[in-house]
């Protein structure tokens, strides 16, 4: 028995096809462990205590691929593992520290932009290359209303958007228009035609 079914097909189990806990458990961890190795890629910015990292892309590919459930379910495991110290956070850093930082929100939010990005993904805005763009910056859009959030704890108000915002906006709008042109091809590759 699946965790849900979605109204559209993913592409995971369109790639992997097969049903039962097993078969979603497998797709939660392997997801996890993705984005604790996409997590590595790090950028340090002089201007602000939030590393762009691969792991925010990951963080909404498995939503994505896996569906709202599956997707949030991956974030949450991939933060217990880094919460129990394991080094899967950005740049290898770990520990519950990172969750009470600058960082903190940011994190509190990817399980909730992974879960919207499976959420619109299960209503197939992954293949087609306009949805696929806009699903990618909606599902942003949570993770950095908490990741601002968490930062003004510790950012004045007037350099909260300067620190915690607009560095990271070309970066994400990149990754997006990466993922409009991917997701949809991954659909094409196996197969399925776009819906109306």
């Amino acid at each position: 028995m699946k965790i849900h079914a979605p109204a559209y097909p993913l592409l995971a189990d369109r790639v992997l096809p097969s049903s039962g806990l097993l078969h979603d458990a497998a797709c939660v961890v392997t997801a996890s462990l993705f984005i604790a190795v996409c997590a590595q890629i790090e950028i340090r910015l002089p201007m602000t205590p939030v590393p762009i990292s691969g792991g925010t892309l990951a963080v909404l590919y498995a939503g994505a691929l896996l569906g709202s459930r599956r997707g949030a379910a991956a974030v949450v495991l991939y933060l217990l593992e880094g919460a129990a110290g394991l080094p899967v956070l950005s740049g290898g850093a770990a520990g519950l520290i990172h969750f009470l930082g600058p960082t903190g929100g940011y994190l509190a939010g990817f399980p909730v932009g992974a879960f919207v990005a499976g959420a619109l993904a299960e209503r197939g805005w992954d293949r087609a290359p306009m949805k696929a763009f806009a699903m990618m910056l909606i599902a942003s859009v949570p993770i950095f209303a908490l990741g601002l959030a968490g930062l003004s704890r510790f950012v004045p108000g007037e350099a909260l958007l300067i620190q915690g915002l607009w560095p990271f906006v070309p970066g994400d709008l990149v990754k997006a228009a990466f993922s409009a042109a991917l997701l949809p091809f991954g659909w094409r590759l196996v197969g399925r035609r776009a819906p109306p």
